[in-house]
């Protein structure tokens, strides 16, 4: 495999070419006349073809060497560009932060978080990518990105999670629905309902699944939806019954469209937090996030007795 060029031969090179001297070459890159000529040699033994006639005191592109300052040009031009990219880094406040959320997450709570991290760092350039649970593991052991707002995952060792808040799923009914009007559940008739729940691939419906099985029930025919937003609306035209955490309702809870009664005796709570990769060490920016999710989510700690019926 041949060897790269050398990136000082190609800047002599250009600067020769355009002033057509070697000793003002010499002069500018405050090296010796030998010392260019030295290079010109070696740079045309690397390409293996004659760059520069020499005539007199000055000197003129060959058709090779005009077709490789073309090139150089362009190389030369990249890497004073990647050379300032990675300046910009080093400089406060400068970097990136990529991003993984569910979509009830973007929706309720990463825009206060970036509000507030976007006052603290301007110039970060800031990456989302929404998806369940498991699309952000796999986001994230792909490295596509660097930390990620999600339910606790089962059984990944490769992953840290810092833990934000603990909710609690609850019925969610429409507010003619005959649960809403007598304010209580009869686990005779929770078998029967018709249930609207979120993606069979989400960790939710995992839950939800594990808990009612553990319950001895099977829940009657589900209609999966895709949408949190979709999900709250067929609830609230009487499609059906949803297993959501009232936080997620808050505003249709608060103008009794919906109304939200307790699984059962046994609670189903769910844990959310920040993922990365373990022992990875975290940016200023990165800590920022944390702290700054950590503040958004303490209001969502659920807290018994917190649901609005």
């Amino acid at each position: 495999m041949d060897e790269p060029l050398d990136s000082r031969q190609l800047r002599a090179f250009r600067v020769l070419a355009r002033t057509g001297s070697f000793t003002q070459t010499a002069r500018e890159l405050h090296l010796t006349q030998s010392a260019i000529s030295h290079a010109m040699k070696a740079l045309e033994g690397d390409v293996g073809c004659r760059l520069l006639d020499r005539l007199g005191k000055k000197v003129a592109l060959t058709q090779a060497g005009e077709q490789l300052l073309h090139h150089a040009e362009k190389i030369l031009a990249e890497m004073d560009s990647a050379r300032g990219s990675l300046g910009k880094l080093g400089k406060w406040g400068h970097g990136r932060l990529r991003l993984g959320a569910s979509t009830t997450a973007c929706q309720h709570i990463i825009p206060s978080v970036l509000r507030e991290f976007k006052a603290s760092f301007p110039e970060h350039a800031i990456g989302l990518e929404p998806g369940d649970t498991q699309g952000m593991v796999s986001a994230l052991l792909e490295h596509r990105i660097d930390l990620a707002l999600s339910l606790e995952p089962a059984h990944e060792s490769r992953l840290e999670f810092h833990p934000l808040f603990t909710d609690e799923l609850y019925f969610l009914v429409g507010a003619q629905h005959a649960w809403a009007q007598s304010g209580r559940v009869e686990r005779d008739e929770i078998p029967r309902q018709n249930y609207i729940l979120y993606s069979k691939s989400s960790v939710t419906f995992r839950l939800v699944e594990d808990y009612f099985r553990r319950e001895k029930m099977v829940l009657n025919a589900v209609l999966e939806v895709g949408s949190m937003e979709a999900t709250k609306e067929l609830v609230k035209l009487g499609l059906g019954v949803s297993v959501l955490a009232p936080w997620i309702a808050r505003k249709e809870l608060d103008e009794r469209s919906l109304v939200a009664l307790p699984l059962g005796r046994r609670q189903l709570q769910r844990r959310w937090g920040v993922l990365h990769w373990r022992g990875k060490r975290l940016t200023l920016a990165e800590e920022t996030f944390i702290s700054l999710c950590q503040t958004a989510c303490a209001p969502l700690q659920f807290k018994p007795g917190s649901a609005t019926n």
